[in-house]
């Protein structure tokens, strides 16, 4: 059956802002679904509020509203736009909950809009536990043992019923969030509190502990006419207990018997049919208990899920492009395979090599959280390598992460001992500790006791910790290393030798990599399309390109401080290449992101981002230059040894981003060019640090260098704190030196983007942080075009980023921050890359700066580009996500060091509307009347007096701790006092928990008020109440609700607005 002719326009829901459980593996699937939806001729109409995605650029879609995923915006697109049907499956569960509501609120009806690639019923059993067991009961499929509680006294009888330990899930929530694991009737209590608020519906799900079983997903996808197949097989490392996205995982599952593959395999498709998912990609999990053999089935999500974008990049079939496809009528047998250009859809993707999925964690932003991994997802992002045999896989994925590991094995760096005692504990690097144990003499059956990883993972990880890397050096030894995944520089470490000597010996003797081909069939039929990976092998599937080729190295797993910003401008760095008629090529090992699609780039390398990785494709490949200016700081830490080894690196010279770090070099920059910046210094030692900080006086700005997302950064006000903070800092910067900085207290921020080819400079953009100084600029709200800016300092800004640009020889990107106090100027710091706040700039301005630097860096003039700016007189909000819902004991209160994981738009007339949007982009609670709590410190009390008329004269109730409450009493303005935590009972926390408070202003107020601030915050994050901590943050707000009250809320997509 040919595609339906009854639809013409689709709505595509997209996922909103990256959260922890919700990353860009949406992007990948909406961007994905969106394009081939395109192509065969529908009308595209996009939401999304996620500025930092290729998916949100004006071209993927017909029509794209980058606007908030709500109710009331969808219901007006819906009006403008009328069309035929809706999208949600790609989307993420974004998309599925917010359909639900659509459908809930008679919206589908009203304006008779079909649902394609999943129906509500479907939606409603798989989504609903309790009806999903009841699906499964029907079909003789067992269930864990368990049922559905909406009160803590039904509860406590099904605890009794069924005995601890119990699982507790609460339903419709997002990436576990609110999951937990009960061991006794204490801890059970508050976490049934702590499930039925996480739940939309407040319901959770009660189960029998499956902890120590060992689990497994399949990946399914299922036509009209009832084709459907296994796409890939995925089993989890870790057993039950831990939620997927945090488990380190392998495909094609390593230690099922075939009968059990096809017993799982049967169940999926049966698991499908019942639910009712006529067509489109289903992720369905499984249980099995090691001991009996007993297998259950878990759930199943009937969407598009995290572990597709996983499998569609282990096997190359794109599961969401064939979803997409499916959803209008097609079915598999008629869709060709993009990769071999000769099977078809229907063809059951085979693979004869192992891929091994490790998630990226970032802890120590959030201290409270004790690292232990349970069934509510923490990590942040996730690294994906692909090799012969698992134990080369495993080896190329822990050397993706980033984390300062070279393998399979702890850093020798490393100041605290592993702690093996803790083994069966699931965290982030239990398997190091794992490594550890068998050099301490543990055996297969004890780890196995301890941690209920499968023994055949075990002996798996045994053999990689009893390899002796220091034998003597000959051929078949080094080949043997190198195909059990050791990189050159393990090998060197082992043997107190250089990597360049490893690496030497391998050249010398021709031990280089093979290439082969990711083709979805095992090599029977062959790819057309090059996706490749590295091994070592007799035979090579990869022929160089004999055009001229750039070569894109990629930014790695998502983390905080360096997300998915870094993947669009890559992808846009590709397209500007191709435009020019350069070949392309990707590095990079990231499965989440539409730079790892393999019809992106040219050719697709799935490779670790390390110097011998990527060296060792340029020695194939001898591309004509490299770029890194686009990928974070990850290319840029592997960019000297690139130099040194004569690689072409264009853009921007490497030295001119490394003069931009050093600050002893850059000062005398900005000396030359008599550019103001904040006294600093630079300290090698903690007695360094105490003069400096004497000489610069008190606050003052400590930080590690070379590093990205704020790390180890902190205001500090006494010679105390900075002892503390030096001794950190050292910590984050190995051999690197401490940066001082002066600190300028209640200076406005600005962040300017700009593109130079070396002789002009055009800048792109000047934003204003909301939130005044000493907050990391990737957690500040910002405003575009500069809100409080004038005229004259706005030249001078334009003028110094301008000499900053020429002086620092920059062919590309630029980005630096400015700080206005007094109307003076001063320089805060200059990055001469790609930086993060491009894409939002990109979008607002519909210039693409990433494409055409990648094009300026190839020789391109910026007279030749077309910078075209269309007046739009509309103001954007970039805000940023939190993730203070997963790490509920955390300090709320920003700093400069990055907390936040995504970040939403809000793009209007105004700058209340558009902060408006970004808040509800945000998934915030604005509440519109009701009691608002009050405390400000000494420095914000003659400004709260203007917010807290404004509040009053708009009928909201104030209640205010003593000394806030007098100051407002005393001006007239309408209060009541409430008790601080330690004055009395009830107290401020007791007001939130009792949902009497819906909103709180609560800017720090130094350490005294530390535990009534933290405890506050955490009570606010628990009910879900909007807390604003700083005071330029709350007028914002209340611009927002004055639009909001005012119904000033348009939508408007980007393609009416620029054309």
């Amino acid at each position: 059956m040919p595609k339906r002719e009854d639809i013409n326009s689709i709505l595509v829901i997209g996922a909103g802002p990256i959260i922890i459980g919700q990353a860009c593996e949406f992007d990948y699937s909406g961007t994905q679904a969106c394009r081939a939806l395109k192509k065969d001729g529908f009308k595209i109409i996009l939401i999304n509020s996620n500025p930092a995605t290729i998916m949100t650029d004006k071209n993927i879609a017909d029509a794209t509203y980058l606007e908030p995923i709500t109710l009331n915006a969808i219901e007006e697109i819906i009006k403008t736009e009328k069309p035929d049907a809706i999208l949600p499956t790609v989307g993420g569960q974004t998309a599925l909950d917010i359909t639900l509501r659509l459908y809930q609120n008679g919206i589908l009806d009203k304006y008779n809009i079909e649902l394609i690639g999943a129906n509500i019923d479907a939606i409603k059993k798989a989504e609903n536990r309790e009806k999903f067991k009841l699906c499964m009961d029907q079909i003789g499929i067992p269930t864990a043992k368990g049922g559905f509680v909406n009160t803590i006294q039904k509860a406590l009888v099904m605890a009794d019923e069924i005995g601890f330990p119990l699982i507790i899930r609460p339903s419709f929530t997002l990436g576990g969030t609110g999951g937990s694991t009960a061991y006794n009737i204490e801890e059970f209590k508050k976490q049934i509190e702590m499930g039925l608020r996480a739940s939309p519906i407040n319901e959770v799900l009660i189960e029998e502990s499956l902890l120590g079983w060992k689990e497994f997903e399949m990946e399914v996808i299922r036509d009209k006419n009832d084709n459907a197949i296994i796409v890939c097989s995925i089993e989890n490392i870790d057993p039950m207990g831990v939620h997927t996205g945090d488990s380190i995982t392998v495909a094609p599952a390593q230690t099922l018997s075939d009968k059990e593959f096809q017993k799982m395999r049967n169940w999926s498709l049966q698991c499908l049919r019942t639910i009712g998912v006529d067509t489109g990609g289903s992720n369905v999990q499984f249980a099995v208990n090691p001991k009996t053999g007993r297998m259950i089935i878990i759930e199943m999500n009937p969407r598009v899920s995290r572990s597709s974008a996983l499998a569609s990049k282990a096997t190359g079939f794109p599961i969401a492009k064939i979803a997409a496809k499916l959803a209008v009528g097609f079915t598999l047998d008629e869709i060709p395979n993009d990769i071999t250009k000769e099977t078809m859809a229907s063809f059951e993707p085979s693979i004869d090599y192992t891929v091994v999925k490790i998630p990226r964690f970032d802890f120590e932003k959030f201290p409270s959280s004790n690292g232990i991994l349970g069934v509510q997802m923490q990590s942040v992002g996730e690294v994906m390598s692909i090799g012969r045999t698992f134990r080369e896989s495993l080896q190329k994925a822990f050397r993706s992460l980033e984390v300062g590991l070279n393998g399979f094995q702890p850093k020798i760096t490393d100041t605290r001992p592993l702690d093996i005692s803790k083994i069966g504990f699931p965290s982030a690097f239990r398997l190091i500790k794992i490594w550890k144990a068998f050099k301490e003499g543990y055996s297969i059956d004890q780890l196995f006791d301890k941690t209920k990883i499968d023994p055949w993972f075990l002996n798996q990880l045994k053999l990689i910790a009893d390899t002796n890397l220091n034998d003597s050096m000959n051929n078949n030894y080094m080949t043997y290393l190198k195909q059990n995944g050791f990189s050159d520089l393990q090998i060197a470490n082992a043997r107190n030798e250089k990597e360049s000597k490893i690496r030497d010996f391998r050249l010398k003797n021709n031990i280089i990599p093979t290439y082969k081909m990711v083709d979805t069939c095992a090599a029977e039929f062959q790819a057309k399309t090059p996706y490749c990976y590295s091994t070592y092998e007799e035979e090579n599937e990869i022929i160089p390109f004999t055009e001229k080729t750039i070569m894109i190295l990629g930014g790695g797993p998502n983390r905080i401080g360096q997300g998915i910003e870094f993947d669009y401008c890559c992808i846009q760095a590709v397209f500007g290449l191709k435009e020019l008629g350069f070949k392309t090529i990707m590095v990079n090992c990231n499965p989440e992101t539409v730079s790892t699609d393999f019809d992106i780039a040219d050719r697709l390398y799935f490779e670790p981002l390390t110097f011998e990785d990527v060296m060792n494709i340029i020695n194939l490949e001898k591309p004509e230059g490299v770029l890194i200016q686009f990928g974070g700081q990850t290319p840029l830490n592997i960019a000297n040894r690139l130099l040194a080894n004569k690689v072409n690196i264009i853009g921007t010279d490497p030295h001119s981003i490394d003069l931009a770090e050093n600050r002893k070099k850059f000062g005398k920059v900005l000396k030359k060019l008599n550019i103001p910046a904040p006294k600093y210094g630079t300290a090698f030692s903690i007695q360094d640090a105490i003069q400096i900080a004497n000489d610069i006086k008190y606050p003052v700005l400590v930080r590690p260098s070379y590093v990205l997302g704020g790390r180890g950064m902190e205001i500090v006000y006494d010679e105390e704190g900075l002892k503390m903070f030096v001794a950190k800092a050292a910590l984050v910067s190995g051999e690197h030196p401490i940066l001082i900085d002066a600190f300028l207290e209640n200076a406005y921020e600005f962040d300017v983007d700009a593109i130079s080819d070396g002789e002009n400079v055009k800048i792109a953009g000047i934003m204003q942080h909301i939130e005044e100084a000493g907050i990391h600029s990737g957690d500040s709200s910002c405003v575009y075009p500069a809100y409080n800016l004038p005229l004259k300092a706005k030249k001078i800004i334009e003028n110094y980023t301008k000499d900053l640009a020429i002086e620092l020889k920059t062919v590309g990107l630029i980005n630096i921050q400015f700080a206005m106090k007094n109307n003076k100027i001063y320089v805060i710091e200059v990055n001469p890359r790609a930086s993060r706040t491009i894409p939002f700039i990109s979008k607002i301005k519909d210039i693409p700066y990433a494409k055409y630097a990648a094009q300026v860096s190839v020789g391109k003039k910026l007279s030749e580009l077309d910078f075209i700016e269309k007046n739009t007189n509309l103001i954007a909000v970039k805000k940023p996500v939190f993730p203070f819902n997963k790490f509920p004991d955390q300090n709320i209160f920003l700093s400069p060091e990055m907390k936040s994981t995504g970040e939403v738009i809000g793009f209007d007339k105004h700058l209340g509307s558009a902060y408006a949007k970004a808040s509800y982009g945000a998934g915030e609670k604005i509440p519109l009347s009701g009691n608002v709590f009050i405390s400000v410190n000494d420095s914000d009390k003659e400004n709260i007096l203007k917010i807290s008329r404004d509040l009053d004269e708009m009928n909201y109730n104030i209640l205010a701790t003593k000394g806030t409450a007098e100051l407002l009493s005393e001006n007239g303005i309408n209060c009541n006092q409430v008790y601080k935590v330690g004055e009395g009972r009830p107290n401020i926390v007791d007001a939130i928990k009792n949902n009497e408070i819906n909103m709180v202003i609560n800017t720090p107020l130094g350490a005294q008020s530390r535990f009534d601030e933290y405890e506050i915050g955490k009570a606010a994050i628990k009910h879900k109440i909007q807390v604003i901590t700083t005071i330029a943050g709350a007028t914002a707000m209340l611009r927002a609700i004055r639009m909001i009250k005012s119904n000033k809320l348009n939508y408007t997509s980007l393609q009416k607005i620029f054309e």
